[in-house]
């Protein structure tokens, strides 16, 4: 999509990301999304550092791509740029003079011993919106520790609540400190955006995957810090509400959410339990009678099969569903009707699908979806370059970037 026919509520901002791995580059992806033009920052030679994680790699042997590189890197532009050089530097600032926002997720200090420091960065632009993300927190007395996704998931407790039990920590199956992180970022720069139209002035946003983990903490940091408890993990059933999890039938499972007393009414009456004995009667009875009520739950079920059991639960008006493995999510015609695939035009590959973002947008009253549909492609290292290079009004770099 050229620069030129950008749309969307961020056309005509400019995002630099001089970010890698996944946080910085998935904040980047969001704001691509929305239509702002995003120019990714890379090291010359290797780019970021995702284009080396896999297998799985695709594509022609003498030049194979990482498909988690294209997880978090559609619709940008790439360049490449040794920042440590007076190339590289001259670049950079003329990106950043003519920026809206920056992000960058090097450890505390790195920006500093490059020369742009925020303080620098505000100096050549004023209005820059400067987004950082860090692992622990820019500051503090373990601010200087690397913060890489599962590190962070155990050093902020998400694992001691995930698994089968207290013996049995387990990381969430996606880098979701690193996901949650660049998702607070886009919120943190769109929020910063918005003052800039009343003060005219940018602002530094900060955040981290430690704050984003301990963020959505939710009732499980409050059992903790007012009721005193240590939540520990109990597999696939809810702590607090009940029946509410993954239940075995005949052959297979399937999961229920029983979140309220008149679901519990209809769900005990759809399958011959009676609601009010001793154990069953209101929501605190059941999760203190966590094991009883799984018990009966499943002898319920024992004589359905997954399909006939899911429509009986439909049926009696109880949220219900399957456990779906990942080919059979994007070949599921409900993902495909909220535009979550979409294909793209890859230079080396040809048509791509990748799953796509997750907002939609409307017209007043509904009239019209004016959801941006068409995506670029992950790009290639330094494949913008020249081009970006050309809009600034500087020569391309003699040693070449790629």
């Amino acid at each position: 999509m050229s620069t030129e026919n950008r749309q969307g509520p961020l056309a005509g901002h400019t995002v630099v990301d001089l970010s890698r791995a996944l946080a910085g580059p998935h904040a980047g992806m969001m704001l691509a999304d929305l239509g702002a033009r995003v120019i990714k920052v890379e090291n010359p030679g290797t780019g970021d550092d995702t284009r080396g994680w896999g297998p799985p790699f695709v594509g022609p042997e003498d030049d194979l791509q990482s498909t988690y590189f294209m997880s978090c890197n559609r619709n940008k532009e790439s360049i490449s740029l040794d920042l440590k050089s007076g190339d590289g530097q001259a670049v950079l600032r003329g990106l950043l003079e003519r920026a809206d926002v920056v992000v960058e997720n090097f450890r505390p200090g790195v920006m500093d011993r490059l020369g742009f420091s925020t303080a620098a960065m505000h100096e050549l632009n004023p209005r820059l919106v400067i987004l950082s993300i860090t692992g622990f927190g820019h500051d503090g007395p373990e601010s200087q520790r690397s913060g890489y996704d599962q590190i962070l998931q155990g050093e902020a407790g998400l694992m001691s609540l995930t698994g089968s039990g207290p013996d049995d920590p387990q990381r969430v199956g996606v880098p979701i400190a690193d996901l949650l992180s660049g998702m607070n970022g886009a919120f943190g720069v769109l929020a910063a955006l918005v003052e800039r139209e009343r003060t005219g002035q940018g602002k530094v946003v900060r955040t981290s995957l430690l704050a984003s983990l301990i963020g959505v903490h939710a009732f499980q940091g409050t059992r903790t810090t007012v009721a005193g408890e240590v939540p520990q993990a109990q597999g696939n059933h809810h702590p607090s509400i009940a029946p509410y999890g993954l239940f075995n039938c005949k052959d297979g499972s399937v999961q229920i959410s029983v979140g309220s007393e008149k679901l519990w009414q209809s769900f005990a009456s759809a399958f011959g339990l009676d609601p009010a004995a001793p154990g069953f009667a209101s929501n605190a009875e059941r999760v203190r009678n966590r094991a009883g009520v799984i018990a009966a739950v499943e002898r319920a079920f024992a004589s359905y099969g997954a399909v006939e059991l899911l429509e009986k639960l439909n049926d009696a008006g109880i949220p219900a569903g399957k456990v779906r493995s990942l080919d059979e999510v994007y070949a599921w015609e409900q993902v495909a009707s909220q535009g979550l695939v979409v294909d793209v035009d890859h230079p080396l590959l040809g048509k791509v699908s990748l799953p796509g973002p997750p907002l939609r947008f409307f017209a007043p009253g509904d009239a019209a979806e004016t959801t941006l549909t068409e995506h670029d492609a992950p790009p290639l290292l330094d494949e913008d370059g020249p081009a970006i290079r050309e809009w600034l009004g500087l020569a391309s770099a003699t040693a070449g970037a790629k």
